[in-house]
């Protein structure tokens, strides 16, 4: 008798959704799934002023009243921060927004011009990650008025490892959210992860092998846009307060969690082809802005480069 299996995909956090389990009553709990993905969409978004994060930043009190999910986002973004050095801060909103990024985007469609922010007008940073704040007692988010937190990266490795926890029971499970990857199953069974190129048309470049963990790739080509300048993006460095300039186009980083995985792609990327490798202590690759491809566990496919 063949085992259940029932697989949702959908729009949602900026990209694709895809949700999958296989063993008795997948059914349910992807719909369930599904529903907790839309759910943090809604209340994460940035786009949506009446989203409970956009209530948030223009809350003028300094403690606000949030919910366990907002919660459990802005320990995130504390976590991010202390993990990364500060390299990964979700409190560059302003100079996201300067450098173009203020409407969704969708990484799939084709680029559209975009005002450039001249140098010169980049906000000045007042506070950073270490500014927020959680009290779970007051089930509270505490930071000075005017600091503005911004969903991103963290917020979809949040909805994959929200979705991990409901799954993890089933024989098989994978949740993909927008590009961050979890997976796992209690058959053990192991999954190919395939690693398309960050470049038009390169097809898959790379693949890993493995029965559980967590993938998110982090990268400058997919959300970007045309400026009179070239191109710009959305991964802002914080040492600037400019879209990143490293010499590295994307980074794929393996870790137990989501989260994880999304802050080293990102602080590995951040970090430039030299220091890179210190964040991939699980397993990873990136690929510079000429082409060339390392890689830490992946099967590197022949002719891609």
């Amino acid at each position: 008798m063949n085992a259940q299996v029932t697989t949702l995909d959908f729009p949602a956090l900026g990209g694709k959704v895809l949700i999958q389990a296989e063993g008795p009553g997948s059914d349910l709990a992807v719909e369930e799934a599904r529903e907790m993905v839309l759910d943090l969409h809604r209340r994460l978004t940035r786009f949506e002023e009446s989203s409970e994060l956009c209530r948030l930043n223009a809350n003028s009190e300094q403690s606000v009243a949030a919910s366990p999910l907002l919660l459990r986002f802005a320990e995130d973004v504390r976590l991010a921060g202390e993990m990364s050095g500060g390299l990964v801060d979700a409190t560059l909103l302003d100079q996201v927004e300067a450098a173009g990024y203020t409407e969704s985007i969708d990484p799939d469609s084709p680029l559209e011009p975009r005002p450039e922010t001249p140098t010169a007008t980049v906000p000045a940073r007042q506070w950073n990650w270490s500014d927020v704040k959680v009290d779970r007692d007051a089930s509270a988010v505490i930071r000075p008025p005017g600091l503005r937190l911004d969903s991103g990266g963290i917020g979809k490795g949040l909805a994959a490892d929200i979705v991990a926890e409901r799954l993890r029971d089933f024989d098989s499970w994978a949740v993909v959210c927008a590009g961050d990857l979890r997976f796992g199953g209690t058959n053990g069974a192991e999954r190919r992860i395939d690693v398309t190129s960050p470049f038009p048309d390169a097809g898959v470049i790379a693949d890993y092998t493995a029965p559980s963990g967590a993938i998110a790739t982090s990268g400058t080509t997919r959300r970007s846009w045309e400026v009179e300048s070239g191109r710009s993006h959305h991964l802002i460095d914080p040492r600037t307060g400019l879209p990143a300039r490293t010499g590295l186009v994307q980074v794929t980083a393996v870790a137990p969690t989501a989260v994880e995985a999304e802050v080293r792609a990102k602080a590995a990327l951040l970090s430039g082809p030299d220091r890179a490798s210190e964040w991939l202590i699980d397993g990873g690759m990136f690929v510079t802005d000429s082409g060339e491809i390392r890689a830490w566990d992946f099967r590197r496919r022949p002719g891609r480069e």
